[in-house]
């Protein structure tokens, strides 16, 4: 094993250990450094020492070369300058190349959200005297009213849930952990569920007792791919022209919460984001919202004498 090998092989566990990181936070930083590797071998360079702001610059040109995203090359600046200040850490290099190097600046994407109408159909869609069924509705109820991640709520045990409160303990990225509210329509949702289809679904011939809330139709924990699925099949049963993801509940649950008067800095809790500019991209309104506050408040958008 050479020795680049080894820095990124403790650099993963340096990831692991002392940042709590994701499993797909260490994917894509080592498939980036990867691939870094790859073009220090194409340009003769050996040694991690050997690489300087020139180094980078070349590198960064045939990222744009492939035609990648802003947002691609982005992440991989961001992976190579962390693992970059590892190695100045661990005195392997003097310097870090990356430091100085601007992110080239994201497309402004508005996420996709849905409206109330298309919401309501959704809610009713769901066959509440079906084990399955009975699921399904929880979890569109619970992932709009809390705006939690799929993982998130895949990995959502018995415990996390206090009825009482009515709130639900989520572990996020990071190991992070929150509280979030959750109103009367996923609270009625969850409790038909759990006390009624997710005993169904545990009797199941190959289930196996587990904590956790929702099951697919073995009687085994969901995985985020099975909700995906889910939501897919929703949506074909409906007249909605919609691609619905689990992601695109999140970014309802952001944008309704925002549109409603809720402050940017509650919403960026209740989402578990770290960074404040994650949440702002929610702080787009609606046209029709936008169109209604145009014709309240400005003094000559109707002519009130007629």
């Amino acid at each position: 094993m050479d020795e680049n090998t080894i820095l990124l092989q403790q650099f993963r566990e340096y990831l692991q250990i002392e940042k709590n990181a994701s499993p797909y936070t260490l994917t894509y930083y080592t498939k980036d450094i990867e691939s870094f590797y790859k073009f220090l071998s194409e340009e003769s360079i050996h040694f991690l020492s050997e690489v300087d702001y020139q180094t980078v610059r070349i590198f960064l040109t045939k990222q744009y070369d492939l035609q990648l995203s802003r947002r691609s090359v982005s992440r991989k600046i961001s992976s190579l300058r962390s693992f970059f200040r590892f190695l100045e850490r661990e005195e392997k290099v003097q310097t870090n190349p990356f430091l100085h190097l601007s992110l080239p600046k994201a497309d402004k994407m508005v996420p996709d959200f849905l409206y109330q109408e298309e919401l309501e159909k959704l809610f009713t869609i769901c066959d509440l005297e079906t084990p399955l069924g009975q699921r399904n509705q929880a979890l569109l109820e619970l992932m709009y009213a809390t705006g939690i991640r799929v993982s998130e709520c895949t990995t959502l045990t018995e415990d996390a849930i206090d009825f009482s409160l009515k709130t639900i303990l989520v572990i996020g990225k990071g190991r992070k952990e929150r509280y979030i509210p959750f109103g009367s329509f996923a609270e009625i949702a969850l409790k038909r569920y759990i006390s009624d289809g997710r005993e169904s679904l545990l009797k199941k011939p190959n289930s196996f007792p587990t904590n956790m809330i929702f099951l697919n139709a073995k009687g085994k924990p969901l995985t985020t791919r099975g909700v995906r699925l889910i939501f897919t099949n929703i949506v074909k049963d409906t007249a909605l022209t919609i691609n619905l993801h689990p992601h695109t509940l999140r970014h309802t649950f952001a944008t309704h919460m925002l549109n409603a008067g809720a402050d940017l800095r509650s919403v960026q809790e209740l989402l578990g984001h770290e960074h404040l500019s994650s949440t702002q991209i929610y702080t787009h309104v609606t046209k029709d919202r936008l169109r209604h506050i145009y014709m309240d408040s400005h003094p000559r958008a109707i002519n009130r004498d007629n």
